[in-house]
């Protein structure tokens, strides 16, 4: 039962048998004790009572080994209580509570866009409706009358001062769609005077609502030729391998350090791009102050996987085989987490950097050109922060040769977390810059996942300037090709061009030669 003890442990046994015999009256209420039974060099036991007697004088008594194990029971005060050791450490528990604070906006935010006003409200079936738009040139053209007619339903529409009409119809079936020539303002007349009626056939109610337009004034629309195209295919190409640059550059830094190909990357785009929704659109903050928010949640997230994750699994000794394996798990967990939070439309990033900027043939949006500038800023710095820093030489140092680095002094695990902290970062602001060009959906960085390897790949594996290069070949190649090919292929082209230049250059264009055997 206890480890032989001295003379002075055997007297302290009585009493704790004598206290056991439960005698009414016997102890004193309110009192705390503690009987010391062995202590030494090697252990350190006591027998430790917590909480106070109650009225019929009976004691609980704790054994514990050692001081820093023994615990407050019931609310009750001991003579020896000391601080607890906690099993997770405090930086990482306030990292934790911050992404779940993040991921709780993110079903706040979904619970807001979904919620209805009144469900007694909410129709019974499907909104089955036929609308369009009066515009003459960019002007919207208010007062228009258009009658919907078929199966014995009439109704007459009016544009609003926004140029929009629309009518709900009862079924889906074959309707004609007649514009009042009359009605037009004066001096504005249809562009085709012979078209006043467009009909809907049954076949067409693919969707609930379905577009009949009437084309007003001269058609002042200009036909671009093909030099215009390329170069705004060109600047488009452009601005597009940027933001899959600044992704790519972290896939190829944990490829370096840790020889994992991190299939769950897309998923911390994504996750960026979500937040940016949330914090600019949902809860309304500026942009310009959402994004740094957004970016130290996305470093914050890099650091909570490596820790909870990949750290345990390198000093387990799990093979890149499985720990790949491992990714692709958590990009599918991930990913309809993001799914379930956000549901499965698309959202549109409404933060006001919508405004045309035309460059002679080119036309580009404010947030393009934010896109395109602060990316090429952030490349700059990480580009310095590699060459001119002792952190970014050590990064380079662990890549080149892990074991050699560590021999040489470099904390090799501590670098592995600087990488993945500076990836989570630089992903999620690749998901804003997405958000801006693409708008918001829950698999927003699983489309450009395989564009990022094939950057990677095509600049060479382990090279960040390699994965710089390689990025912005595959987002020319995927804009330019829509000049010849269908833009649902166009990715598909950009796979093609790796294809060719791994048979000419197996290493990528930056890598580096290596033996093999």
């Amino acid at each position: 039962m206890f480890p032989r003890a001295s003379g002075h442990t055997r007297r302290a046994r009585l009493v704790l048998i004598i206290l056991k015999l439960n005698v009414r009256g016997a102890i004193p209420t309110g009192h705390n004790y503690a009987t010391p039974l062995v202590r030494g060099a090697k252990h350190d036991r006591h027998v430790e009572a917590v909480t106070s007697a109650p009225p019929h004088g009976t004691v609980t008594w704790h054994w514990t080994r050692h001081r820093r194990h023994r615990r407050r029971l019931l609310g009750g005060n001991s003579l020896h209580a000391g601080k607890t050791s906690g099993l997770v450490p405090r930086p990482v528990a306030l990292v934790l509570a911050t992404l779940f604070a993040a991921l709780a906006l993110l079903g706040v935010g979904s619970a807001a866009a979904s919620a209805s006003t009144d469900p007694s409200e909410e129709p019974s079936g499907p909104v089955l409706s036929i609308g369009g738009i009066m515009r003459d040139g960019d002007d919207p053209v208010e007062g228009v009358e258009v009658t919907v007619e078929g199966g014995g339903f009439s109704e007459v529409a009016t544009s609003d001062d926004t140029g929009r009409w629309s009518v709900v119809v009862p079924e889906e079936g074959d309707y004609s769609v007649t514009i009042d020539p009359d009605t037009l303002p004066d001096g504005l007349d249809l562009r085709d005077p012979d078209r006043t009626t467009a009909d809907v056939t049954a076949a067409e109610w693919q969707t609930n609502t379905i577009s009949r337009l009437f084309p007003l004034g001269e058609d002042t629309r200009q036909t671009s030729g093909f030099l215009d195209l390329f170069m705004q295919r060109l600047v488009s190409g452009l601005n597009f391998g940027l933001l899959v640059a600044l992704a790519a550059i972290g896939i190829t830094l944990i490829f370096g350090t840790t020889g994992l190909n991190n299939f769950a990357h897309g998923e911390l785009v994504t996750f960026g791009g979500i937040l940016a929704w949330v914090f600019a659109v949902l809860l309304g903050l500026n942009i310009f102050i959402a994004i740094p928010i957004v970016v130290i949640l996305g470093a914050a997230f890099g650091y909570v996987q490596d820790t909870v994750l990949w750290r345990p699994l390198r000093r387990k000794g799990v093979k890149l085989v499985q720990a790949m394996i491992v990714s692709i798990g958590l990009a599918l967990l991930l990913r309809y987490f993001y799914l379930f939070m956000v549901g499965g439309g698309t959202k549109t990033m409404n933060v006001g950097l919508s405004e045309a900027i035309v460059l002679g043939p080119v036309r580009i949006t404010t947030g393009s050109v934010l896109s395109m500038a602060l990316s090429v800023v952030v490349l700059v710095g990480v580009a310095l922060f590699l060459t001119r820093t002792r952190i970014g030489k050590a990064t380079r140092a662990v890549s080149d040769n892990a074991a050699l680095a560590a021999a040489s002094g470099i904390d090799v695990d501590r670098i592995i977390r600087i990488v993945w902290v500076i990836a989570g970062a630089l992903a999620a602001l690749a998901g804003v810059m997405l958000a801006l060009y693409r708008q918001v959906s829950w698999d927003m960085g699983f489309q450009v996942l395989l564009l990022m390897f094939a950057a990677v790949t095509l600049g060479g594996l382990g090279s960040a300037y390699g994965a710089l290069v390689g990025s912005i070949v595959v987002g020319l190649f995927v804009e330019l090709s829509t000049l010849f090919i269908p833009a649902d292929l166009k990715y598909a082209a950009a796979l093609i061009v790796l294809i060719f230049v791994l048979l000419l250059r197996p290493q990528g264009i930056l890598g580096r030669r290596e033996r093999i055997g």
